[in-house]
């Protein structure tokens, strides 16, 4: 089976597709719920389903997002605990809306607070951000990230990509990778 070889620097390939797997969420606009990709090799899928073929171009992106069924309504954690994919699937993404706070705002969180209580205290806070947050993992361990933080009528949307915007996120999809 063909794959992401180490030529293709997978480090490299995956901000692409987790920026790809963003616009594509951002094209339907806000208020989601959570989306999961499946990550496959392009020439793999090309093999499998060649009338494809004038839709995907192995070189121009190696690995392909598929979307997957919608996640169940338990707690993110618990669904992502639940999933194992077939050795095909060479990574995996997921696609989340967020709220973010300033740091000052994170560091008043008392750390006695639950999750729910945790959430509505950021879902009430004045200088709370709505943001899009997309994960995407390789089974090398590789992770990259895109977060849109939505901008208003007097700001346009803000995009961050840094690999560790949400370590615990990263972690547990490539949980979901292991044999």
């Amino acid at each position: 089976m063909a794959g992401v070889s180490a030529s293709e620097k997978p480090p490299v390939v995956l901000p692409a597709v987790a920026r790809e797997v963003e616009e594509f969420v951002s094209a339907a606009g806000w208020n989601q719920a959570p989306q999961l990709f499946a990550l496959v090799p392009t020439a793999d899928l090309l093999a499998q389903q060649p009338e494809l073929a004038g839709q995907l171009d192995p070189a121009a992106s190696p690995l392909t997002p598929i979307a997957q069924d919608e996640l169940p309504d338990s707690e993110l954690d618990k669904a992502l605990a639940g999933i194992v994919w077939p050795d095909v699937v060479r990574g995996c993404a997921l696609a989340q809306e967020i709220v973010v706070l300033p740091p000052e705002a994170e560091d008043s969180l008392s750390e006695d607070l639950d999750d729910e209580a945790a959430r509505q205290f950021a879902a009430a806070h004045p200088q709370r951000r709505e943001a899009r947050l997309v994960a995407a993992v390789l089974r090398d361990g590789s992770v990259a990230c895109v977060l849109r933080l939505r901008g208003g009528s007097e700001a346009p949307d803000e995009v961050v990509e840094h690999p560790e915007l949400a370590p615990n996120l990263t972690d547990a999809l490539l949980e979901t990778l292991r044999p």
